[in-house]
């Protein structure tokens, strides 16, 4: 069985407004299934870490709740806003997506990616949200379509 390389982008919010989170889901809906291609985590220290931060989840609480009740991705916000008694802190919620929206790589990852997507790196994308799409597009390209 083929493992899948999540192709949801950070950069992308659900009806909740959280950036993340719908790859947060879908990255731990994928490692539940023992689908999830294994250079991806199921909940990692960085965008995922920060996700379930901002929302103040408990990361075990949530990957247990994933694997145990397999949830679509609208149940997974219901679980969500019922943890938070049925509402989010909004002021969270804006500073984790912006500090989502700008966090930049640092120059060694960034010219790794780059270079391994036969882009120059001219500074010109600088942010992780682009880079890490990239990344996911060779990835699933070298995985699923090249020969």
């Amino acid at each position: 069985m083929s493992k899948i390389i999540p192709l949801i982008t950070s950069g992308i919010a659900g009806p909740l407004g959280v950036l993340h989170l719908p790859r947060l889901w879908q990255k731990a809906s994928l490692d539940a299934a023992g689908k999830l291609h294994p250079d991806y985590p199921a909940a990692g220290a960085g965008y995922d870490q920060m996700t379930l931060d901002a929302l103040g989840i408990d990361r075990d609480a949530f990957l247990a709740y994933i694997r145990e009740k397999k949830p679509t991705y609208t149940q997974c916000e219901q679980w969500i806003l019922d943890q938070k008694g049925g509402t989010l802190d909004a002021e969270a919620i804006d500073a984790h997506n912006a500090a989502v929206v700008g966090y930049n790589h640092d120059d060694e990852t960034r010219k790794r990616i780059l270079e391994a997507v036969g882009i120059a790196d001219t500074g010109a994308i600088l942010d992780a949200i682009n880079l890490n799409n990239l990344e996911d597009w060779q990835d699933f390209h070298a995985a699923e379509i090249a020969d």
